[in-house]
């Protein structure tokens, strides 16, 4: 029995042994400017795959997955392969955690790994090959802020630029760091499409691009910190080779910039002047309280609308709050915004609307409202009043009646001598005690026939169904890259000419976007055409490829690009598009 045990122990770590998954690297120790390659070998075919969070890293490629069997001398070999490309961020001793995978139920875990990060590596270069520029002097990210000693809830605006000179070319970029606006209110405005521009910067001309635009609302006042935006930057430096067409040959770097830290020094509201209802709003404003009736007769309501209009931070106040007698039973308010938010701050309305239902008969006044407000135009306080608005119920019980008539504990309905017949109905709708019999009658022949007129509706509609699913599955694929080629003929056409090109691809995407999605240009800002994609089940990495091929258009036409850059942007369109057609449902 001892035997067989052991010998089943022995088979059952055998099996274990089959099952090998790790984790191999190019190098354990590289420079601060290297790349490092790294592989998931696994050799057995598992499923679910988890990489590492790569912290210190970025990647610049990957995943790709490779997977390859062969048979050698009768025995099968198979080997699965996740690869990644990554470039540190970081000089040091830095872990790449472990990777998971499962296999049978089994979850499966890599080794952690060290990598040793030093300072760049000087390469070896051909002198041709060493760029004429350097990014360093030709590459500069901006904050442009519209003020920086701005009261407490005054509108700023943060405007970010990245500058390039006319000697450098820009294909991607990538966010390092986000700015945080701790202490402010914010709302970032979405931006379509990246449009080049030309402007002055340190006296010299300079291409630029918006990247960013944010309208921020201080507070708190004191000194309060904006948080730098950082950004990854792929640039292309011309050389001094050119190609068989005499086109300068670019050398392909990499750059961080950043904005840096900016300091606003906010200024708290005069105490002076300031008013006992004051709730906060600055700005310049409208203030109207509008009944939509005054007369009203018993069981009727009134909406009550209490409006604020103009520009300023509209969302950031509370509007008054009427007071009204007790014999008028208010509800609560159903809050209502139609806000603008621009460069210039918010503007536009908000309201209150107030649904009111009187008790009783007879006259009762709405006090005037008052809404007091920071003008920075004149930096005073200034207050609008409303005027007294009489509410008028023609009939119904009166509030004496009601006192007079009532009894500890009961509650009585009163009802006049005129209208003391008033429930009793003087019209009667009589039905037929007799039961019409079923066979023979008009629903009998009815149901009788109506198989025989369903049934060639039915023969038409199952070969409509077959013509459209042979149409569908027959020739689906076929037609992926047909509809690709389709929308970028243009493009192709122009593959020679760059500006063109790129302003032809650019086109052809976002044709390609309305015609499956169903929208128009104006609808077609990055956050809505993610979760647009996403909501038909386009894939995450499809979508982000579809999102960075559509931003680099404007950004490639001013970049050293050459003939095979070109390519492989198209290349890469007619695959997205491709895929796209197939994912999207």
């Amino acid at each position: 029995m001892k035997r067989y045990l052991i010998l089943v122990l022995i088979s059952f770590q055998s099996l274990l042994a089959q099952v090998q998954f790790e984790a191999k690297v190019s190098k354990t120790t590289l420079g601060l400017n290297e790349r490092l390659r790294i592989d998931f070998v696994m050799n057995m075919d598992g499923d679910n795959f988890n990489q590492p969070s790569f912290e210190g890293f970025r990647i610049i490629a990957g995943p790709s997955q490779q997977v390859s069997q062969s048979w050698i001398n009768g025995k099968s070999s198979f080997e699965k392969i996740y690869s990644y490309y990554l470039l540190p961020n970081q000089k040091g001793n830095i872990i790449i955690r472990q990777a998971t995978i499962e296999y049978n139920g089994q979850i499966y875990k890599t080794s952690p790994i060290k990598i040793t990060v030093t300072n760049a590596v000087q390469e070896a270069r051909n002198p041709d090959d060493v760029p004429q520029v350097s990014a360093d002097d030709n590459l500069y990210l901006v904050a442009d802020i519209s003020k920086t000693n701005p009261y407490i809830n005054e509108p700023i605006t943060v405007v970010y630029k990245l500058y390039f000179s006319y000697n450098i070319g820009i294909t991607n970029w990538r966010e390092l760091d986000k700015p945080k606006y701790n202490d402010f209110w914010s709302q970032n405005i979405d931006i379509k499409q990246l449009v080049g521009e030309e402007g002055m910067f340190k006296g010299e001309k300079y291409r630029f691009v918006v990247l960013r635009k944010t309208v921020l609302y201080p507070q708190k006042s004191g000194k309060l910190v904006i948080e730098p935006l950082s950004l990854d930057i792929d640039v292309q430096l011309p050389t001094n080779r050119r190609d068989m067409f005499g086109r300068v040959v670019v050398a392909n770097d990499n750059k961080r910039v950043s904005a840096g830290a900016k300091t606003i020094s906010v200024k708290a509201l005069p105490e002076t002047g300031k008013p006992a209802d004051f709730s906060g709003a600055v700005g310049k404003f409208d203030f109207k309280v509008t009944p939509s009736k005054t007369n009203l007769k018993n069981g009727e309501s009134l909406d009550l609308l209490v409006t604020v209009t103009g520009s300023g931070n509209m969302k950031l106040f509370n509007l008054p709050k009427p007071v009204v007698p007790n014999s008028l039973e208010m509800y609560d308010p159903v809050h209502t915004e139609k806000v603008n938010t621009t460069l210039s701050g918010m503007s536009g309305k908000i309201a209150d609307s107030y649904t009111i239902i009187p008790q009783f008969k007879g006259n009762y006044p709405i006090k005037p409202m008052q809404f007091s407000y920071f003008d920075l135009g004149s930096g005073k306080y200034k207050t609008i009043t409303s005027p007294e608005i009489m509410i008028n119920v023609l009939d119904g019980p009166s509030a004496n009646d009601q006192v007079a008539n009532a009894t500890p504990g009961v509650q009585k309905n009163v009802i006049s001598g005129s209208e003391q017949f008033k429930y009793i109905k003087l019209k009667s709708s009589l039905v037929s005690m007799k039961e019409e019999d079923f066979f023979g009658s008009k629903s009998f022949y009815s149901l009788l026939f109506l198989p025989f007129l369903i049934l060639p509706l039915i023969v038409l509609f199952k070969k409509k169904k077959e013509a459209l699913d042979s149409d569908v599955f027959g020739n689906r694929i076929k037609m992926n890259n047909r509809l690709a080629k389709k929308y970028l003929s243009e493009a192709k056409k122009q593959i020679n000419n760059k500006e063109a090109f790129y302003v032809s691809l650019e086109k052809a995407m976002h044709n390609f976007l309305k015609a499956k999605l169903h929208i128009e240009t104006s609808d077609m800002s990055k956050s809505n055409i993610q979760q647009l994609l996403a909501s038909k089940n386009a894939n995450a990495q499809t979508i982000i490829d579809f999102i960075n091929l559509t931003e680099n258009c404007e950004l490639a036409r001013y970049a050293l690009t050459s003939s095979s850059t070109i390519q492989k942007d198209f290349d890469k369109a007619v695959e997205i598009i491709s895929d796209l057609e197939k994912q999207i449902t």
